[in-house]
Parts: C-alpha cells; structure tokens; sequence
C-alpha cells in the first residue's frame, strides 16, 4: 500500500502540486436505536476510501474514492488536481503550509474491549436495559430514545512531505434522552456519554446511566423556575466544558479567529480573569480528542489558549499557521475519508484550581449551582447561550431546591472576567460538535464559580 500511495503522490508532484495527501480509511460501524422498548434501528456498516487533497496554484482540490485500486486513486488524485488548478486561477493569496517534520509510524489505541468483539446482541440488552431502568425508575417518565453508536477505524496517511502513518481510532458513544410528564408539566433531560472502548458499559454501569437521566427529569418535574437577572453562579463540569467549547473554543478556532471572531488581534492581551487557564489537549487518555496524529499528520499536543487570563494562542492547522507564523498545534481533523480536514477542537478545558465543593459555594448569599447544560451555541462576536437542564439554588453557601428551564447567556469575555475561583475537581464531557462535519470531542473542566452571569428564568 505505501508504495501504491507513494505512487500516486510522486505523479501528482511532478505535474505540480506544491503539496498532496492521501488519507485512506477502513472503518467498521455499528448505530443502535432503541425507542420506548423497542429496537427501531441497527445498522452495521463496513468501509473503505480515501480522501485525496492537493495544493496547487494556491489553492485546494479535494476527493475521494472507494476503491484504493491504483487506477483509482489516480483518477482521483487527477480530479482533485484539476479542481485546484481551476480555483488557483481566482485565487489572490498564497498558501503557506507551516512546515512539519516528516513521521513514519503506526500508532494502536488501547482498549480492554473492543467493540468489534462484543455481539450484536449484548450491545442491544444493555440499550434495552437502560430504557427499562428509566421507565421503572417512576411512573411519571413517559419515553425514553437512546442512540449508541460504536466507530472503529484503521487510517493510513501518506503525503508529499514524506509522512506515513498508520493510526488506529476508536470510538464507543452512548445518547439518551428521557422526558416525563407530571400535573400537566413536561420535563426532559440528555444523557451522552462514551469511551474509547466498550469498557464503557463497566466504567457507566447500564442501570446507573439510567438512573442519572431518570433523576434529572424527575428533578424538573419537581422544580420551580429560577428568577431571572444577573447572579452569582457555581458552574459545574458539564456545563463548564460547554462553555469552554461553545463561548470560548470556536472563536479560538484559527480560522473563525482570521474570519473575524472576538478574539482576533487580542493575543498578549488580559481577556479573562487571573483564575482563568484554558486548554486545548489531544493529550487526555479519556477524552474523545485524544489523539497521536491529526488528520495531517502532526503530533497531537496540549495547546494553551488562555493563560492566567491572557490570551496566548489559537488552534491551528498547517495553513492558519503558515499564515500567522506560528507552529501548527495537531487540530486538522476530518470525520472521515469524505470530508477535509478542518480545525476542529479535541478536549478544550478550564484548568482545575484548589477549592473544594464546598468552598465554592459559601460565599454565595443567593446564586444558583449549574449542574449540566441542555445544549448550547455561540456566535464569532462572542455571544452564547446555553440551556441547563439540571440546576440548584444556592441558599446562604449551601445547595437549595432544584430549578428547571434555565438557560444563561452573555458575552464570553465578559463572562470569563467574573471568574474569581475554579474547584480541585475534574470531569469531561464526552460528546460530539458539528462545524459542518460531526467530530467526538470532550470538553470539560473543574466546577467554577462566577461572581455574576445572566440566568434565564421567571
């Protein structure tokens, strides 16, 4: 294969291309769909193809084929040619690839169970008994939907730099969402969970992931809503990670930085409080973003964004940081051999502090705790909102009754300037981000505590 590869690269330099890549895949895939006891869906799907990308005239071509066929991955190489060749002729900008030591290596991930090994019909028993831990957990949970999916893939990525890599990737993903009904008051709630293996059905035991969404929507069925306006707030892991993704991770991504995001043109400069540490990682083993390589074929690193609150970097591929002379920081990524490789985020994180739980809470007269967030979006200029769908008042430094439909929202540097303290406590959130292709990312961080943030309520 190398050598079919290399091949298909050398001809592709010697009609010009500045830069080509091959990124070949074989993928094994299982997507599971339980609904209200019943399985309503199981898909199990094996492929291969190869994503072509060549940089000629300064500007990208990119396709893919089937087949891994040497007649066929030049008839693809020679399309994806023709098209760089044809857009180089309107383009006015240079490309800059951002050199990288070439890499031969193969790298595994380590699992306890692969999922390719486990049967078709015990991943359906621990879906089917997930959903009937829900339903017997109270009478007033009315539908429960659980999605799982588990992806297996053996890359090889060859390009003209003279890198070749061999990498494993491997994904175990668990999704559910659980509504009830109570007094004319309807509640919901989203558990999402995964692993690298399906270790993660020992790790997150069925019943327990059952019996945490369960809890959450019986909690708001219970609850009151909060009162809206400017409080002080203790912002759990979940959440926290949404807003380290969300607010902060996408306007830090280099290319949404050059398309005009908040931060642009800021680096060196104070954007958040002193307590405020945030990172980029393909170094967590937990995480969904841990990886050797990414999808160029650069090392897989920590990335600092914000450092004691100033801003120190952004996310890179090989071109963003050809263009702002800096190195790339391993954030091409590509969902799979049809799609290109984009900056996307790995494990995006608040650093963790040293106060307890409890600590974070007692200064507090009246605020709320944030426990886990519904959903969540940002835009370039900063702004963002996230739905919570599980939260807490907080009462004289201690926890009160639980609140529903919550949501809070505000400018993500004025935000992370009300940061004044971060937990000892670490948690990720293992879960997916669509930025025109779907990517497993686990966000996260330590509890942290704000001394003002907009909640939405009554």
């Amino acid at each position: 294969m190398k050598e079919t590869f290399t091949s298909v690269l050398e001809k592709l330099r010697k009609r010009g291309a500045s830069y080509a890549e091959i990124r070949a895949q074989n993928n094994n895939n299982t997507f599971i769909t339980v609904r209200d006891g019943q399985v309503e869906a199981v898909t199990l799907s094996t492929e291969t193809g190869a994503a072509i990308r060549v940089l000629a005239e300064n500007a990208w071509g990119f396709s893919t084929t089937n087949s891994l066929e040497q007649n066929n991955l030049e008839k693809s190489a020679n399309s994806a040619f023709s098209m760089a060749k044809a857009a180089g002729r309107s383009v006015r900008e240079t490309v800059k690839l951002a050199p990288v030591k070439a890499v031969e290596d193969k790298a595994t991930v380590l699992v306890k169970k692969d999922p390719r090994e486990v049967g078709i019909s015990t991943k359906v028993n621990n879906l089917l008994t997930i959903n009937k831990t829900c339903f017997d957990f109270d009478k007033r949970i009315k539908s429960v939907t659980i999605n799982y999916a588990d992806l297996a893939t053996e890359q090889t990525l060859a390009t003209t730099d003279g890198t070749f890599i061999e990498q494993e990737k491997m994904f175990v993903w668990n999704y559910c969402w659980v509504t009830g009904k109570s007094n004319g008051i309807m509640a919901s709630a989203r558990d999402e969970t995964g692993a690298h293996g399906y270790e993660l059905f020992d790790l997150e035991l069925p019943r327990k992931i059952a019996e945490r969404v369960s809890k959450k929507v019986t909690q708001q069925l219970e609850a009151k809503t909060p009162k809206s306006g400017l409080h002080p707030a203790v912002i759990g892991t979940n959440v926290v990670g949404v807003l380290a993704h969300e607010a902060l991770g996408h306007i830090c991504e280099a290319d949404l930085a050059l398309a005009g995001s908040a931060v642009m043109g800021k680096i060196g400069e104070k954007i958040a409080s002193e307590q405020v540490t945030i990172f980029d990682s393909a170094l967590i083993p937990q995480g969904f973003g841990a990886l050797k390589y990414d999808d160029e074929g650069v090392s897989g690193q920590k990335t600092l964004l914000i450092r004691d609150g100033v801003l120190v970097g952004f996310m890179h591929n090989r071109e963003t940081a050809g263009k702002m002379n800096v190195s790339p920081t391993g954030n091409a990524r590509a969902q799979d051999f049809r799609f290109p490789p984009l900056i996307r985020m790995r494990d995006t994180c608040f650093e963790k502090g040293d106060y307890t739980f409890a600590e974070l809470l007692e200064d507090i007269k009246f605020g709320y705790f944030l426990e886990a967030f519904r959903g969540g979006q940002a835009n370039l200029d900063g702004t963002f909102t996230v739905g919570v769908q599980s939260a807490f008042k907080i009462v004289d430094g201690e926890l009160g009754d639980p609140v529903r439909n919550v949501g809070i929202s505000g400018n993500t540097l004025e935000t992370l300037k009300q940061v004044d303290a971060c937990g000892e406590d670490f948690g990720l959130e293992l879960g997916r981000c669509g930025k025109g292709q779907y990517m497993f990312v686990s966000p996260g961080g330590p509890p942290v505590r704000v001394k003002s943030i907009l909640i939405g309520g009554s």
